[in-house]
């Protein structure tokens, strides 16, 4: 209930003052409404500053430097993914949690079977409508370029990459000119280092074929976006085989997931603290000293007391309330690194029966939009950062 409203009186019959003129009595009491109100007012919590500016410049600008950043499908309205975001009103909704939570950024597909449907057929609907909403909240986008539609993937399946590069390449320019000047910053592909996404594994070398045939035609259609490489998932190993295949001079940024699990205790911690050092010493070593590194997915369930569920990967689901203490930790160890710049925490919302353990919990907020304890952590973690910065 709004504590403000609790504070005015019902009607000006409540006034306490018996003793004067019915018509001074009305002033008297009307004073006191207003005093009341004022009072109220004072006594109100202010709306943080990030949530008070309306103008999306000075919002955008405002979020241009924040690290904080979510992995959300807002694209998704498959029956795949249960029509996760079926209509305007459930995307506003979560754009309006991410702006009170501080998230400055959203990782986003530009899933390339939504774009082109058939060879040569474009349709940008869904995500002229994405751009321009996340826009006007002045949140910024790193948008993913993946996924082989079944027409051009050289396996007719989703994650095997085109039989011809052509075809990617096509589509990929397409949709950087067409947000030139929105979105700025471009990923190519997701963990092509994992055989869940990029089949068949090869080291990376045709995967780096493909990086650097997109990354020029990017610089060309737009010399200031910046391009990441496909967020890699397995270890230090994939950094060196990034480089060992030609990568460099390819990705502007280094773009690196990892997870660890937090119910495992201070070993969890320190080594989140470590995989980002280890890998700038890989950068340095090769010539990409000057690079910066952004990890876009780290994330832990948050999974209710007595709700069962299969556990995810990495053993035993944390609980919400562990998760909560793990994004705590998470962003305050990492934001001591100098060379990392953004951290995207996975996901943003719940997603419904989808993998079926405890990674369809990842989220800050809960499948029906109720925040959970680690939103107002997250929340908590910005603020922090906000008035150190």
């Amino acid at each position: 209930m709004n504590p403000v409203r609790e504070n005015i009186p019902r009607t000006i019959d409540c006034c306490p003052w018996q003793t004067v003129s019915n018509g001074v009595k009305k002033i008297i009491c009307i004073l006191a409404v207003i005093l009341s109100t004022f009072s109220g007012l004072q006594g109100a919590e202010t709306l943080p500053k990030e949530n008070t500016m309306n103008n999306p410049a000075e919002l955008s600008k405002a979020n241009l430097n924040n690290p904080f950043g979510v992995l959300e499908f807002l694209h998704w309205n498959h029956d795949w993914n249960h029509h996760k975001y079926s209509n305007d009103r459930e995307i506003k909704e979560a754009i309006s949690l991410m702006q009170q939570a501080g998230a400055g950024w959203i990782r986003l597909d530009f899933l390339w079977e939504d774009i082109e449907l058939k060879e040569g057929e474009f349709d940008f609907t869904k995500y002229d409508n994405l751009v321009k909403l996340l826009g006007e909240k002045g949140i910024h986008i790193l948008g993913i370029l993946h996924y082989s539609p079944d027409w051009a993937s050289s396996c007719g399946q989703w994650n095997c990459p085109p039989k011809d590069s052509s075809l990617f390449i096509n589509y990929a320019s397409k949709v950087i000119q067409r947000y030139k000047g929105q979105v700025t910053h471009w990923e190519l592909w997701n963990e092509p280092d994992s055989e869940t996404y990029w089949k068949p594994q090869d080291s990376l070398k045709s995967y780096c074929v493909l990086l650097k045939a997109v990354y020029l035609a990017a610089k060309k259609i737009d010399p200031d976006c910046k391009i990441l490489n496909g967020g890699l998932a397995n270890g230090l190993s994939s950094i060196n085989h990034l480089y060992e295949n030609g990568g460099k001079g390819y990705f502007d940024i280094l773009n690196l997931h990892f997870f660890q699990n937090p119910v495992l205790g201070d070993n969890a911690i320190k080594a989140v603290a470590s995989f980002p050092k280890l890998a700038y010493k890989i950068m340095a070593r090769n010539g990409d000293g000057e690079k910066k590194i952004w990890i876009t997915e780290i994330g832990c369930p948050g999974v209710k007391r007595g709700l069962e569920t299969g556990n995810w990967w990495l053993g035993a689901n944390p609980t919400e309330a562990e998760q909560a203490e793990w994004v705590r930790k998470v962003y305050a160890e990492l934001l001591k690194n100098p060379r990392v710049e953004k951290i995207f925490w996975a996901f943003f919302r719940d997603t419904q029966e989808h993998w079926d353990n405890g990674v369809d919990y990842f989220g800050l907020v809960r499948w029906d939009f109720s925040t959970k304890p680690s939103f107002q952590a997250y929340r908590e973690c910005f603020r922090e950062w906000k008035k150190n910065k």
